[in-house]
């Protein structure tokens, strides 16, 4: 197992890493180039990290209005690219001054978010999905293999309501659905899931998060099939605004260390819980695949599940499959983004996938990363992070993504980091293991749990 569950003398790992993994940089589509070109004839725009990107949109979306049109990472270039609608010298300058590359478009962030909320309204069917890509300054609608007839109907004409160029419909291969089976596997009522990341509860005691659909499957959980527990669930969101669980360890005793075990003996620092912008890069640890990397796409996206309607998730092209479902979502330099809920394709194909944001789970369970050593680390990264609320905040003038409206409306705005879904990312693990040792047997054991959610 890549997540250890150790008493007293030694510590359990929290999430699944990967040290020494560089997520692979994603130039942006070529077509952009000329209407970046087109408004960067002032001074030349600042490089910057994703961290500081996301920092830096928290401040100056806020200050552009109506204006705003959404704005994603350019990973190449390391830079911020802000969306600008219509011709207002006075904000291109502003977002200039502020180290950004201004981009003229013609969908306002605002309205991109009202969109968003018609469709959620008039086409949430099973098998679809939406959030704003700002990279087309356009909603993102996917649609799996499962819809067709009148439900493809139903979503077509909800598209085509919206008027011309608001949203385009792309359709994925494969079909959504929760990724039940697990990252450092665990083991509950037939279902196999995955320990995320160790936290600290409210109150001092050690548990773990997982995804919320593992936390309803079953209220106890073990490290082998058919184990003793080790954790019970406290509180569990699933459907409905989220897919996140926190588990106690029964044994007060144990010490959750904040860390990512990645096997072979290697092991990374989680310090903070961070919001990440589109664009990205990210790493993703499973027991059914290892270790993945790609780009987040899109924040705050709806995803129709089978089982009801989930809103705040962050979606990306990194790959996963079933036996994923919880596992951890995180950046090379140790920071926890997501915990992963489920999608469309697999680690051969491709496909998207989404997850819960740590920071917004972290925050409604009331707990913190780790043991507490560094203080409030997750609420510091919330702060710092800022891009789950990032685009929702800045689209409505600062609305807070913790809230229905932040979800659908400031979420919205929020997904304008962009939904891109391209296929996913190459393979099973950039050069992880394929599978995490020792979890063959206990997954042949639990193979056939609840089969109606596995590829």
């Amino acid at each position: 197992m890549s997540h250890r569950r150790i008493t007293k003398r030694k510590a359990v790992m929290a999430g699944a890493g990967a040290v020494g993994i560089a997520a692979a940089a994603v130039l942006l589509p070529q077509a952009y180039a000329g209407q970046d070109g087109a408004r960067s004839d002032a001074s030349a725009p600042r490089q910057m990290s994703a961290a500081s990107a996301a920092e830096l949109l928290q401040q100056l979306g806020k200050q552009l209005g109506e204006s705003y049109g959404g704005a994603y990472y350019d990973a190449g270039k390391q830079q911020l690219v802000v969306n600008v609608v219509g011709d207002n010298n006075e904000i291109d300058v502003r977002v200039k001054k502020a180290g950004a590359v201004p981009r003229s478009v013609d969908n306002s962030a605002s309205e991109l978010s009202a969109a968003k909320s018609a469709l959620s309204r008039k086409a949430t069917v099973p098998g679809t999905s939406w959030a704003i890509d700002p990279r087309n300054n356009q909603v993102l609608v996917t649609a799996d293999r499962t819809v067709t007839g009148e439900r493809w109907d139903r979503l077509e004409a909800a598209v085509k309501n919206l008027g011309p160029g608001m949203a385009r419909i792309q359709k994925s291969g494969g079909e959504f659905k929760t990724f039940l089976e697990g990252g450092d596997a665990i083991f509950g009522g037939g279902a196999r899931c995955s320990l995320g990341f160790n936290v600290t509860t409210q109150d001092g005691s050690p548990g773990f998060l997982t995804a919320g659909h593992c936390g309803v499957a079953a209220e106890q959980w073990s490290e082998e099939a058919g184990g003793g527990a080790i954790g019970t669930v406290q509180e569990a969101v699933f459907p409905g605004a989220g897919d996140f669980a926190l588990v106690t360890y029964d044994d007060a005793a144990t010490e959750a260390l904040s860390e990512v075990d990645t096997g072979d003996g290697r092991t990374v620092a989680i310090a903070r819980a961070a919001d990440a912008p589109v664009g990205q890069d990210v790493i993703r640890m499973g027991s059914t695949t290892g270790l993945s990397d790609g780009q987040v796409t899109g924040l705050d996206a709806t995803v129709n599940y089978p089982e009801g309607t989930v809103t705040g998730l962050i979606q990306t092209n990194v790959c996963a499959e079933p036996g994923d479902s919880g596992g951890a979502l995180f950046t090379a330099d140790g920071s926890a983004i997501g915990l992963t809920s489920g999608g469309s394709g697999d680690c051969t194909a491709g496909g998207e996938t989404f997850f819960q944001p740590v920071t917004t789970a972290l925050e409604a369970v009331g707990a913190r990363i780790g043991d507490g050593a560094g203080g409030d680390a997750g609420a510091g990264a919330e702060d710092s992070g800022g891009v789950a609320n990032n685009g929702g905040a800045e689209a409505n003038g600062g609305a807070n993504a913790g809230t229905d409206g932040g979800a659908d409306t400031g979420s919205d705005a929020g997904a304008d980091a962009g939904v891109q879904g391209n296929g996913g990312a190459d393979g099973t693990g950039a050069g992880g293991p394929d599978e995490l040792g020792g979890d063959d047997a206990q997954g042949d054991a639990v193979g056939a749990d609840d089969g109606a959610l596995h590829n």
